[in-house]
């Protein structure tokens, strides 16, 4: 059985995925125009937002625009509809589309932007480049039925929890014999009202990182059959999962600068690539950033790379980075249109998971505004 959801559900699943707690302090993401209260039958993925993608949306009669990068990025003075600017926004109101960012949080997540990217260059041994955020870890511990206990693990290990270095679905239990006495209003999946019932059950435990505890529940809670669960929530000293910004592998097999600069050019689909460093010198250990990465040279000198590759090089930044000897790749600040087709795949998946009825799919508009002569 499928249902049409609402605004609130469809982000909801989409913030499993990129959660606002990783984006970086003050930046401008979430809704931005419109509501979530209302059906939603139709999403389109874009990187950003201008008339052309609106019209679009419009004639495709989308609901709801997820957009990489926020239309409404610094305070707005006024708000006229003879503008562009203003136009874009009118026409969003007009036709009832909202429109919601995922700015930094898609940069950070694991699948977001760095990771598509890193994984359209087929990049080796991936880690984060800049570390910005560093998950708490949480034990999960709940009792169940022994005969339902497989059942709860494998859905708990499906929501992400149990996750250990290059294993998942990793918990542990133990059997005993529970108690409960089904008071007046019970509806006991086990036992009769009145009547103190003993059961064989097990007690189940697992971690999780803090950012998916919601997530968890609801699997768990899913997978039990009993009406009221027993569980408990323990803060962990372990270190959780290191999450940031950027990627930062390796490819497979050596290159020259300029072999690999053809490279990052075919793999991201990009008319032309800007190189800084010599063409003939050797590339293995990659680090890459989405977007404009310009602060982040010394951090890739320091971690080794022997070239980076992101957007926006500014001309004394590629001045400093010859003096340090690092090599450079900018592909522009649009190749991070590999979202687009990331996002609507993922958010697509998680709404089928959830029998949801909606169709999710990527803008077809080309945002570029660089063309090449």
């Amino acid at each position: 059985m499928t249902k049409i959801p609402n605004g609130y559900e469809v982000i909801q699943l989409f913030e499993q995925y990129s959660p606002k707690s990783l984006a970086v302090e003050g930046d401008k993401i979430g809704l931005q125009i419109g509501t979530l209260n209302k059906k939603i039958e139709h999403v389109m993925v874009t990187l950003d937002v201008v008339e052309s993608v609106v019209d679009e949306a419009i004639a495709k009669k989308v609901d709801l625009l997820i957009a990489h990068h926020p239309p409404i990025f610094r305070p707005i003075k006024n708000m006229t509809t003879d503008t562009a600017y203003g136009k874009m926004i009118e026409k969003c109101i007009k036709h009832d589309i909202a429109v919601y960012a995922a700015h930094t949080n898609l940069d950070v997540a694991n699948g977001g932007v760095n990771d598509l990217l890193a994984e359209a260059l087929q990049l080796k041994e991936v880690e984060v480049f800049i570390p910005t955020y560093e998950d708490q870890l949480k034990k999960l511990v709940v009792f169940i039925p022994s005969s339902y206990e497989k059942e709860l693990r494998n859905a708990l290990g499906k929501a992400g929890a149990g996750h250990i270095g290059e294993y998942s679905h990793c918990s542990f239990a133990t059997e005993g014999e529970g108690s409960f006495l089904p008071l007046d209003k019970a509806n006991p999946f086990i036992g009769e009202r009145g009547k103190v019932e003993y059961v064989d059950e097990s007690r189940v435990e697992t971690i999780f990182p803090a950012s998916i505890q919601k997530k968890v529940i609801q699997a768990m809670l899913k997978a039990h059959p009993y009406e009221e669960v027993a569980y408990d929530i323990y803060p962990l000293e372990q270190k959780g999962p290191i999450m940031g910004l950027g990627r930062i592998g390796f490819v497979e097999n050596e290159l020259t600068l300029e072999e690999f600069a053809v490279y990052v050019k075919n793999s991201l689909g990009v008319e032309r690539v800007r190189m800084v460093g010599d063409p003939s010198s050797k590339v293995k250990k990659v680090a890459l950033l989405g977007g404009d990465g310009n602060k982040y040279i010394h951090q890739a000198k320091i971690k080794g790379a022997d070239v980076y590759v992101t957007g926006d090089l500014y001309f004394h930044v590629a001045q400093d980075a010859l003096m340090l000897n690092l090599n450079v790749i900018d592909p522009g600040h649009h190749v991070e249109k590999v979202m687009i087709e990331g996002v609507a795949k993922k958010l697509g998946e998680l709404c089928e998971e959830h029998h949801f009825d909606v169709n999710v799919f990527g803008s077809r508009v080309d945002t570029n505004p660089f063309k090449f002569v």
